[in-house]
C-alpha cells in the first residue's frame, strides 16, 4: 500500500475515529483526574494523591479487585475451555448440527437481567433445581443456592452467557483449518491431544485470544449478575464504584474506575501474550 493510498484511506475513517477517540478519550481523561482531585461536583478541586492512597489502603478495595479479578478470569477460561470441544465437534456438518449450534448460542439473545432472574427462580428455594434434587432423594429438603458464598452460581451464569460468544469465535477458526493438515499430523502420529495442542490450537489463537480478552473485560466489569444473584459477603469493583458514587464521594469511585480501566487492559495484554507464547512454544 503506497503513502498515498494510505492517508487516503486514514482522512475518509478520520470522521468516524476521530468521533470515537474524542469521547473515550474525553471520559477517560475526567475519571483519571477526578481521580486525582479534579472536576469536583462538591468543594474546591485540585491536585492530591490522598484519594488513591485512601483507596489502596481500604481493605474492601483490595478485596474487590481480588474478587473482581478471580470472576473475570476463570469465567474466561472456563467459557473458552467448554467452546473449544464443541467447536470441534460442531466442525463438520451432521444431521442436527444447525439446530444444536442454534441452541447453544441462544444464550447471547437473553439480555443479563433477564437470565439473572431467569437463573434465580430456577435455583431459588422452592425453584426447579431444588424440587428436582428432593425428589431424587439426594436433599431431604430444600437449600439455599442463591447468592452462594463462592460465587458458583454467578461463575455458572457468566459461562453459560459467555460460553456461545467463545463458540461463535473458535468455531469460525476451526472451520478453516485444512483437513489436509489434520489428516497430516494424524499420519505422524499425532493422537487428538496432539493434534489440538500441536496444530488446532497454534492455528486459532487469535480467536482464542478475542475470546479471553472480551469475557475477561465483560466478567470483571459485571454488575447486573453480581447485583442479583451473587454472593452477598463479596462486592465486585462495579458494586464498589457504585457505592462510593451513591454517597457523594466521586473522587473514590473515580478511583475505582481508573482501577477497572487499568486492570481490564493490564488483564487483556497478559492474556494475550501468555496464550500466544504458550502455543508458540508448542508449535516448535
Amino acid at each position: 500500500m503506497t503513502l498515498g493510498r494510505a492517508a487516503y484511506i486514514l482522512m475518509l475513517l478520520s470522521p468516524g475515529i476521530g468521533l470515537i477517540v474524542v469521547f473515550i478519550g474525553a471520559v477517560v481523561y475526567i475519571a483519571v483526574a477526578q481521580s486525582f482531585g479534579y472536576y469536583n461536583l462538591i468543594g474546591e478541586s485540585g491536585f492530591s494523591w490522598s484519594f488513591w492512597i485512601e483507596g489502596i489502603d481500604r481493605k474492601s478495595y483490595l478485596r474487590a479487585v481480588r474478587y473482581s479479578l478471580y470472576v473475570g478470569l476463570t469465567s474466561a477460561f472456563l467459557s473458552v475451555a467448554l467452546a473449544y470441544p464443541l467447536a470441534l465437534w460442531l466442525r463438520k456438518p451432521f444431521p442436527g448440527s444447525m439446530t444444536i449450534s442454534a441452541i447453544l448460542k441462544a444464550p447471547l439473545l437473553v439480555h443479563g437481567i433477564v437470565a439473572a432472574f431467569l437463573f434465580l427462580n430456577v435455583i431459588s428455594y422452592h425453584g426447579i433445581l431444588n424440587q428436582m434434587m428432593v425428589w431424587l432423594g439426594i436433599f431431604d429438603e430444600p437449600r439455599r443456592l442463591q447468592n452462594d458464598e463462592h460465587a458458583i452460581g454467578l461463575i455458572f451464569l457468566q459461562v453459560w452467557k459467555n460460553m456461545p460468544f467463545a463458540l461463535l469465535l473458535l468455531t469460525g477458526a476451526v472451520q478453516a483449518i485444512s483437513d489436509d493438515v489434520l489428516n497430516a499430523a494424524q499420519d505422524l502420529g499425532a493422537g487428538a491431544w496432539q493434534r489440538f495442542l500441536t496444530v488446532i490450537a497454534p492455528l486459532t489463537v487469535s480467536a482464542m485470544q478475542a475470546s479471553l480478552i472480551i469475557i475477561f473485560i465483560g466478567a470483571l466489569a459485571d454488575f447486573t449478575f453480581q447485583t442479583t444473584i451473587g454472593p452477598t459477603n463479596e462486592r465486585s469493583l462495579a458494586q464498589y464504584m457504585t457505592f462510593m458514587k451513591d454517597r457523594g464521594r466521586w473522587n473514590d469511585a473515580a478511583v475505582v474506575g481508573v482501577t477497572l480501566m487499568a486492570l481490564s487492559l493490564a488483564g487483556s495484554v497478559l492474556l494475550a501474550v501468555v496464550s500466544r507464547l504458550a502455543f508458540r512454544g508448542r508449535r516448535k
